[in-house]
């Protein structure tokens, strides 16, 4: 075991490339395994100097936080104590039964389920616990009953590595059959037979490039190939429409989509192409009667717009407008039902769910009255109903489950989530602050502390952020964070530019070329904070996974006296040499979002502005704590490990710099709900440690960002 002040210290190895005339030295590039693909389906496979490298860093974790022990061991009893342990989630209904996903007291995994819906007992149809007991990790892909309810077709990862592999269970003898389909993404969809599978093909690579028909009963190899991607910039998936009829082949990247579809009831039949690709159009479709509905960014529509196109001619010349336009009200998404069309949309930050009448185009909304709020549409089976299902949350009141009579304008309410160990509401305030950006522009932020908290700066704050992708981080309640504000945190969400928070334009404006303003963003967010009382600088632990990980990096080289902390979660911030490496799994998809730098000059220089891990230098840095996953095909662990490396080699102080590879999962970490627990506190005990030893700043003080 390592003593608490040994570091395990990187070799360095010369590693040099050129680019656009520029040169890049890379001394730990040795760290990317050159089997990288073989370690994603077998950890084993690791070669043993990295293993080892990778493991050294796992004990100085282990002992630097030693001393927590007691706190993590808390915290963790905390965290458990506010999940209700045999749970369940609100049965939906579809035909005789509804579904639903079970947890026994003491499961790490779920049981998918049914019960009659004219009375019965409940039938366990597949049992993830029993299942994730013969595997050291383990985790439910896509689950899926036939429509004539007689099997039960599921996908599972046991690696972490996301290869799922698909099984088929006969509901009446309770026994798999042998058709076994390996190497998919974990999307499926049944056709209408209840004989035939759909399935999406992943390569070596992890790309996911080809639509397969599988017929039960029959070899893998006679499967019918309905869709191949040839563009490795493109990602594939399934899904279906409300009404079941049609089977969704999407193809997009991060701007442009293109989408197929399969009548359900001819399963072998070519899919048919709705509108050709065209850089910089999104839409998606659903189906009603004889139209297909179409929500679409198309002639400007940035916020976009809704449309309709007979299915006999779904082309973008026969398109006629439903839903216009309206710059500022984003539309998320839209559901058909057989007599009302739904769409959830956000205006001014905060979501809306809007109900249209097919008969009488008459609209009506549902909204709420907290501050800052989420809203989802929940899961819905069937087609010819009035009840739509959807969740509600705030960062203050638990999840509530809601039927909502569409017809009758009337809200049913199914479940509150329960927390055992007790959650009064009033202890708690959550508000929505607007920081300003340095060039004027608001950037929402959403807050939640202890009613009884003094607003005087001397609070610690985390700081959680994403800004990635289009990708909103909402307003939702989470138990675990209780913890940290129980303890006096005030734990806030910035929402900054690269997500869609504020529109589409929002999401514009913080990726390719604009990136710059995310990480600005943020930094205003915890600036403002401190300036209105909440929490002081110096006192901020920004905290970020994946993409949000790349932006707690860039801002600790940005800001690094703004913050006491960076909590890194499998952390993108090896940018430049991932976007310049086209044979990862997700690289060409990404380019859209980051940009090019093999092509582009341009696009070359600005990720080199900003990267993490090219724009280590020698300055003090906050405590430091990376998580990785050896088997993430998403974010590779050699990027975290490369950061702290380089990191290590440079800083100019003794904070805590820690690294943790969890050697046996990939991207979400842990996959069990208890496993994933241990990480959580895990995390929040270093946040606590490192904010105990804090030491005081004058309220003054302000630190100005480095330069990049």
């Amino acid at each position: 075991m390592l003593e608490f002040d040994v570091e395990p210290t990187a070799p360095r190895h010369g590693h040099v490339t050129i680019h656009h005339g520029i040169r890049l030295d890379d001394p730990y590039h040795w760290l990317r395994a050159a089997n990288w693909q073989e370690v994603m389906r077998n950890p084993k496979a690791l070669d043993p100097e990295i293993r080892t490298y990778l493991e050294a860093e796992n004990a100085r974790t282990k002992a630097a936080l030693a001393h927590t022990a007691d706190l993590q061991a808390e915290l963790y009893r905390e965290l458990r104590g506010r999940i209700k342990e045999d749970d369940s989630g609100v049965p939906v209904p579809d035909g005789p039964f509804a579904y639903f996903f079970r947890y026994e007291e003491g499961a790490e995994h779920p049981a998918y389920c049914r019960e009659p819906r004219d009375g019965g007992p409940v039938e366990v149809l597949v049992d993830g616990q029993a299942l994730g007991a013969r595997h050291v990790y383990f985790r439910f892909g896509t689950v899926v009953h036939s429509p004539d309810h007689r099997r039960v077709a599921y996908a599972t990862d046991d690696t972490g590595g996301e290869y799922f592999t698909i099984r088929v269970r006969d509901l009446a003898t309770g026994a798999d059959l042998e058709d076994v389909i390996p190497s998919t993404a974990g999307d499926l969809a049944w056709a209408a037979d209840g004989e035939t599978l759909f399935y999406v093909w992943i390569d070596d690579r992890h790309r996911p490039r080809r639509v397969y028909a599988h017929r039960l009963g029959t070899a893998i190899a006679e499967d019918v190939l309905l869709y191949e991607e040839k563009d490795v910039g493109f990602f594939v998936g399934l899904g279906t429409t409300q009404s079941r009829r049609y089977i969704i082949i999407k193809c997009n990247d991060h701007q442009t989509s293109e989408i197929r579809l399969i009548d359900a009831h001819a399963p072998s039949a070519p899919p048919v192409l709705i509108e050709p690709r065209q850089v910089g159009h999104e839409y998606s479709v659903d189906h009603h009667e004889d139209q297909l509905v179409i929500l679409t960014n198309a002639d400007g529509a940035e916020d976009f717009k809704i449309m309709a196109a007979p299915v006999a001619a779904p082309q973008r010349r026969n398109w006629r407008e439903i839903v216009p336009h309206q710059l500022g009200r984003f539309i998320l998404a839209s559901r058909c039902f057989e007599r009302h069309l739904v769409r959830l949309e956000r205006e001014n930050g905060l979501p809306r769910i809007v109900i249209r009448d097919w008969a009488t185009a008459v609209e009506h909304d549902i909204r709420f009255d907290e501050e800052a709020y989420a809203l989802r549409l929940g899961d819905t089976l069937e087609y010819e109903t009035t009840i739509l299902r959807f969740t509600y949350s705030s960062m203050t009141t638990p999840n509530q489950t809601f039927d909502y009579d569409m017809a009758a304008r009337q809200r049913d309410l199914r479940k509150t989530q329960e927390v055992p160990s007790g959650h009064d509401p009033r202890r708690y305030v959550t508000r929505r602050l607007m920081a300003p950006a340095p060039d004027g522009e608001l950037v929402p932020v959403s807050v939640v502390h202890a009613r009884d908290l003094p607003l005087d700066g001397t609070a610690p704050c985390l700081l959680h952020g994403y800004g990635a992708y289009g990708l909103t981080m909402p307003a939702i309640f989470d138990t675990n964070r209780l913890s940290l504000v129980d303890r006096g945190f005030v734990y806030a969400i910035a929402h900054v530019r690269g997500g869609k928070d504020k529109g589409y334009g929002w999401y514009r404006a913080g990726k390719h070329l604009n990136k710059m303003n995310t990480f600005s963003d943020f930094i205003a967010v915890a600036e403002h904070l401190a300036s209105e009382g909440y929490t002081s600088r110096g006192n901020i632990i920004a905290m970020g996974g994946s993409a949000g990980g790349m932006l707690a990096g860039a801002v600790a080289n940005m800001a690094p006296k703004l913050f006491r902390g960076i909590i890194a979660q499998v952390p993108f911030v090896d940018v430049l040499n991932t976007m310049l490496d086209a044979d990862l799994p997700l690289t060409p998809p990404e380019w859209p979002e980051w940009g090019n730098p093999i092509a582009s000059e341009e696009d070359f220089r600005y990720i080199l502005s900003y990267s993490p891990y090219e724009n280590v230098r020698a300055q003090d840095y906050p405590h430091i704590f990376a998580l990785a996953g050896l088997t993430d095909p998403r974010v590779t662990y050699w990027e975290p490990a490369k950061w702290v490396a380089r990191l290590r080699a440079n800083r100019t102080n003794n904070n805590l710099l820690l690294l943790r590879t969890h050697m046996e999962a990939g991207h979400v970490g842990a996959a069990g709900r208890f496993d994933h627990l241990k990480e959580v506190a895990l995390i929040y005990a270093f946040a606590c440690s490192i904010t105990a030893r804090a030491s005081s700043r004058p309220s003054g003080e302000r630190y100005e960002p480095s330069p990049a």
